[in-house]
């Protein structure tokens, strides 16, 4: 089992930024990548990015590449989400992914990201 825990939402003006954080805990040597998905109202949950662990190869949604920037700290089994250059279409709630041993997925509670114009 992996426990998730988000943190660093809030409201933003488009332009602005924000960081967000996930502490994993529990069976973080299983883990196999990281990840942050988003789901805004009336819309399917999309990836946004996501780190393998072996290699740290890194993978960003078309629509946030180049303004927002995953990274992991392997030792403390965290993963950070800096979210440069917002828009309003940025704001969803924000999950925190672990893909573990087997392919077992685990999810935090999410974080609100809110961007006004």
């Amino acid at each position: 089992q992996v426990q998730l825990l988000e943190s660093g939402g809030g409201l933003v003006q488009a332009g602005g930024s924000l960081r967000l954080s996930c502490a994993a805990s529990g069976s973080i040597g299983s883990i196999n990548a990281m990840g942050w998905y988003r789901q805004a109202p009336g819309k399917q949950r999309e990836l946004v990015a996501r780190i393998i662990t072996d290699g740290g190869s890194t993978t960003y949604a078309d629509s946030v590449r180049g303004r927002f920037t995953a990274s992991r700290d392997n030792a403390n089994a965290a993963l950070y989400l800096q979210m440069n250059s917002l828009k309003p279409d940025d704001t969803a709630v924000y999950y925190c992914n672990v893909v573990a041993r087997w392919g077992r997925q685990y999810w935090g509670q999410g974080t609100q990201v809110t961007v006004s114009s």
